[in-house]
Parts: structure tokens; C-alpha cells; sequence
């Protein structure tokens, strides 16, 4: 059975889900900072965690002044507090000392490639990150490969089995067009937390079994 198609993969999943409408509204140091703060937590404890440091600190640049100390205790309610705070810090003490201030719009006006380069220099900020500021705030169409993305992308056959997170995030980004990269993305991830799972995954109720080489090859010979 030939490869399915990105539209055969998200007509299902909007009937499922409902549309998703993609709509930037944040600063790009808001996002990186948030994508910073979500990694391996929940998005309730990165929310909380963002909060909370939002509160400590009036301006970006005083969390860039501030000792990792102190931005780890006003984010430990999300997890790996020191060594996010760490994360943090030295992300945006690059962007003071490669712009001489603390701001990111700049980006829009590079090509994507050039601008994604440019933010995977900074240290702690990997293609994922940069892509979550692209998307999320920079409206785009860059695709960030997170757990759930990556699993289902392989399950479906998108990408190869063996193909790395560092790689899928180019070869999944050349498969969708630019105007559904942000449906792909969120629409994936939900499908992947509530049925396609890493442990117990509920074929059974899967909108996408009939596109899906995992589910068919999980079938016994008849």
C-alpha cells in the first residue's frame, strides 16, 4: 500500500478534533522561553512554571541578569528547575550578546533557513525549539518534531523507522505543505496523547488504522 498523503492523514483527524486555526499571537522570546520550560513536563506544570516566572521577573533582561539560582526557584514548579533555569539564562545572555538587546522579530525577515540556523546557535536551543518559536509566534510554517509527532509520523509510514528526530524534522517539513504544517502539528499531538500512545496504543479506535503501516503490520496473517 502506497504512502498516505498529509490531507488523507488530517481530514480525518479535523473530523475527529475539529479544526485547529493557526493564529500567532506571542513574542518569540515568550515561546522560546516557554518551549524551554515545557520540556519533559506537562503543559499544565510548564504554564505554571511560566507564570511563575513571569511574576518574579518584570522584563527578560532581568531574568538574563539574574544568577541561575534565582530563576530555578521561580520555575520549580515545572520540573528540572536548575537546569532549565541554566537553559534559560544562556539562551537569552546569546541573543544580548549576538544582537546587543534582548529581541527576536528581527527573524522574520531572514529566510527560514537562515533564521533557524541563526536560533540553533544560541546554546540549549535545538530544531524543536526554534521551530516552536517559528510557529507559534512568527506564524511560520516551520514543524517541530516532538515525542508524539515522531511516533505517529513513523507508525503512519511518513517517516522510516530509522530515521532520527534531527532528520524527521526536515523530511516531515518537505511532506506538508505550509498551510497545514500547523494543523499537522497540533492535530498529531493530540491524536498521539489520547489514542496512538507509546505503551497500549488504541488501534481499535483509530481514525487513521486504514492509512496506518504499524496497525496493518500488527495484524495477524489471515
Amino acid at each position: 500500500m502506497a504512502k498516505a498523503s498529509v490531507e488523507q492523514i488530517i481530514d480525518p483527524l479535523v473530523s475527529e478534533y475539529g479544526n485547529r486555526d493557526w493564529a500567532p499571537d506571542d513574542s518569540p522570546l515568550n515561546v522560546l522561553v516557554q518551549t524551554i520550560l515545557s520540556q519533559n513536563t506537562s503543559d499544565t506544570n510548564s504554564k505554571r512554571a511560566f507564570k511563575s516566572l513571569s511574576a518574579s521577573f518584570p522584563s527578560w533582561e532581568d531574568v538574563a541578569s539574574a544568577d541561575v539560582c534565582q530563576i530555578a526557584d521561580a520555575i520549580r514548579g515545572g520540573g528540572l528547575g536548575e537546569i532549565k533555569a541554566r537553559r534559560i539564562k544562556q539562551a537569552l545572555g546569546g541573543i544580548q550578546q549576538k544582537r546587543g538587546k534582548l529581541e527576536l522579530d528581527f527573524l522574520n525577515g531572514l529566510p527560514l533557513d537562515e533564521a533557524r540556523d541563526w536560533l540553533t546557535q544560541l546554546p540549549g536551543v535545538g530544531t524543536k525549539t526554534a521551530n516552536c518559536v517559528f510557529l507559534f509566534s512568527l506564524g511560520r510554517a516551520a514543524l517541530p518534531v516532538d515525542t508524539h509527532v515522531y511516533r505517529v509520523a513513523r507508525r503512519l509510514g511518513l517517516i522510516d523507522t530509522e530515521t532520527t528526530v534531527e532528520k524527521a524534522h526536515r523530511q516531515l517539513e518537505s511532506l506538508v505543505p505550509p498551510d497545514k504544517v500547523y494543523p499537522f502539528h497540533v492535530l498529531i499531538i493530540e491524536h498521539g496523547r489520547k489514542i496512538c500512545k507509546a505503551q497500549r496504543s488504541r488501534c481499535d479506535d483509530c481514525v487513521l488504522s486504514r492509512l496506518c503501516q504499524y496497525f496493518r503490520q500488527s495484524q495477524p496473517l489471515k
